[in-house]
């Protein structure tokens, strides 16, 4: 049996009857996924209300109504006097509900053949199912909701203040849970006969035209009552907020509440790749192994569950769920962000295999005379294309290490992979002796890019490269430097002598000065890379893979040799008790303009002179 959860919104609550109402289920994604949609759902009133879906525990009944809107519910607890099992259990049920603990309601279905499709977010649509339960849980409502509101727990009607008016919308809502009420009694005596295989009695007639009349008179009414439902929203006037008095606190802000997993990010990609690892493929039992997670990262088993979907490859239908839950996407912006690609803004991100024209050469242009010819002029361009590259690598650990009995090993495995694919690219990136290999690597934007050797002067050394990039008419709008962390600290500290920064808004992490970006990495060590973001062509797929083997036999060497020779010696993971992590990420880049980059080597500019000023100053007072 299938369970879908969400909110416990109670509408109303009786104290005396120990009856409450509310709402069973919404049309919205739930966080098991699915998608149950109201009119197709079926059931049989009244319906067993259990406690944590133990058939063993019922603690009541409940009347089910189908509407548009969601599946609304009118459940009765009922009061035992005789002390027993089943006094002790309704009465911790019902206390539950009056203390705010219990707040979720769950349904025990039963999807019906032909009753299940898919939609294009990989999302599982149940359009025919079978109500056979109604639970009280504590699990959590939709996760898909953004902020979680739980009405108060109003006072049964009697006691409701009788000079307050219903609003229009209270009304129309009123109205359209009246008329769904009678269109399930309509269905249930129409089931009935059909059930039954024969005509309806005349007491079925005469009680079917009677809910039939009242139907089409409320649907009458619905109509002027929505109609100035629209009118009165129409004619809404803005609150006026009145500034507080002086010397009294403005109230503060009221804060949006979101509803997110309070775990580290990378954290549902880490899990995932572990849930294969440790069910050794098998992705029915990592589905089943992610389970234990669903209270904060639920995508995972969602992911893994949606992999099983069958179909063919070319039913559209069959991919969706495959492709969009996409856990590396929680992996890709923390390596991102790790890397100096993911610190730069403005690179011209373009395709992989496309052809990206360029211009090359500009026309002359000139003076021309009163009744003179004007001169024929042409354009130059060239077209670059980036093909597919990939960077890949291999982490080996062992069976005990990426067992989760320690939450240190999720850590251990999430920033391994984020930090080595970090160094890789940030050095692939920047290191001037990397050249183009034709189908495997891009060149470093620094490759063949003009350089100079940098002075005693740092000021004067900015100056050269932004006058560099002046004189080629590359646009400084956006121009971006490299430089260590400590070449970043030591130009921070520097000021003029009246204590004036040179370098403001400059800081070990990197910053902007001058309308200078400024990043920051250790793998450029005394170079100083300028370059105009613009003109680097960079293309990256979005995605991470990672595949998982304990049966391959590996050569255990950062240069593993390309073809394998009789020398070469490999060691078997099954035979060592390893695991083989392989991730793998398609990305390349190109230096679109020979002007676009220009960079400065050995750069060991001198201490600060103001903390020489401040020292001698300092040497001076004493």
């Amino acid at each position: 049996m299938d369970r879908a959860y969400t909110l416990l919104a109670v509408k109303d609550l009786s104290g005396e009857a120990r009856t409450f109402s509310g709402i069973a289920s919404t049309p919205e994604l739930d966080r098991q996924g699915d998608i149950m949609d109201p009119a197709g759902l079926t059931f049989r009133n009244p319906v067993p209300l259990l406690l944590h879906h133990n058939q063993s525990h019922p603690i009541g009944r409940v009347t089910l109504t189908a509407t548009r809107d969601g599946l609304l519910f009118d459940a009765t607890i009922p009061t035992v006097d005789e002390p027993g099992t089943l006094k002790a259990r309704v009465d911790e049920a019902w206390q539950s509900i009056k203390a705010g603990i219990l707040t979720g309601i769950s349904i025990g279905h039963r999807v019906l053949p032909g009753g299940v499709s898919f939609l294009k977010n990989g999302a599982r649509k149940i359009t025919r199912a079978e109500i056979c339960e109604l639970s009280l849980v504590t699990i959590p409502a939709n996760a898909s909701a953004t902020i979680l509101t739980v009405k108060a727990l109003a006072p049964p009607p009697a006691r409701k203040d009788p000079t307050m008016k219903q609003t229009t919308s209270e009304y129309v809502t009123a109205l359209e849970h009246k008329r769904a009420a009678l269109a399930a009694r309509m269905t249930e005596i129409m089931q009935g006969s059909a059930d039954a295989e024969e005509t309806l009695t005349d007491d079925a007639n005469t009680e079917y035209a009677g809910l039939a009349a009242q139907v089409k008179a409320i649907d009458a009414d619905l109509v002027k009552w929505r109609e100035l439902d629209a009118v009165n929203a129409a004619a809404a006037v803005p609150v006026a907020i009145v500034p507080p008095a002086r010397g009294v606190a403005a109230p503060a802000a009221r804060p949006v509440i979101s509803v997110k997993a309070n775990v580290p990010p990378g954290t549902a990609f880490v899990r995932l790749a572990c849930a294969k690892l440790l069910c050794k493929g098998n992705v029915y039992e990592a589905a089943e192994y992610a389970r234990r997670w669903d209270d904060s990262t639920p995508e995972v088993a969602l992911a893994l569950k949606a992999a099983m979907n069958p179909g063919t490859t070319t039913d559209a239908a069959w991919a969706g769920p495959l492709v969009n839950y996409n856990i590396s996407q929680d992996f890709l912006p923390l390596l991102r962000a790790a890397t100096i690609l993911g610190k730069i803004s403005g690179l011209r991100i373009v395709p992989f295999n496309t052809k990206i024209p360029g211009q090359t050469a500009g026309g002359s242009y000139g003076w021309v005379g009163q009744g003179k010819p004007k001169p024929v002029t042409q354009l130059a361009f060239q077209a670059q294309t980036l093909g597919i590259a990939k960077v890949a690598g291999l982490i080996i650990l062992t069976e005990e290490l990426i067992r989760l009995s320690n939450p240190s090993a999720e850590a251990l495995c999430r920033q391994d992979m984020v930090d080595g694919i970090a160094r890789f690219l940030d050095s692939q990136f920047t290191d001037p002796t990397v050249a183009a290999v034709a189908n495997v690597n891009p060149a470093s934007i620094t490759n063949g890019a003009p350089t100079a050797v940098a002075t005693t002067n740092p000021v004067a050394d900015f100056l050269a490269m932004v006058s560099h990039f002046a004189g080629l008419n590359v646009d400084l709008r956006g121009l971006t430097f490299i430089m260590s962390p400590a070449n970043a600290l030591a130009l921070s500290f520097r000021t003029y002598a009246d204590g004036t920064p040179q370098f403001p808004g400059l800081t070990v992490n990197g910053g902007e000065t001058r309308g200078i970006n400024i990043i920051t990495s250790n793998t450029v060590g005394t170079n100083i890379i300028g370059f105009q973001p613009n003109l680097i062509l960079y293309a990256d797929d979005g995605g991470v893979t990672i595949d998982v083997s304990r049966e391959a036999s590996i050569q255990m060497d950062s240069a593993p040799d390309a073809p394998p020779s009789a020398t070469t010696v490999f060691v078997s993971l099954w035979q060592e008790n390893l695991v083989g992590l392989r991730a793998e990420r398609y990305i390349n880049w190109l230096r679109a303009n020979a002007n676009a980059v220009y960079y400065l080597t050995a750069a060991a500019w001198p201490a600060p002179t103001g903390m020489a000023a401040d020292a001698a100053a300092d040497k001076r007072a004493k």
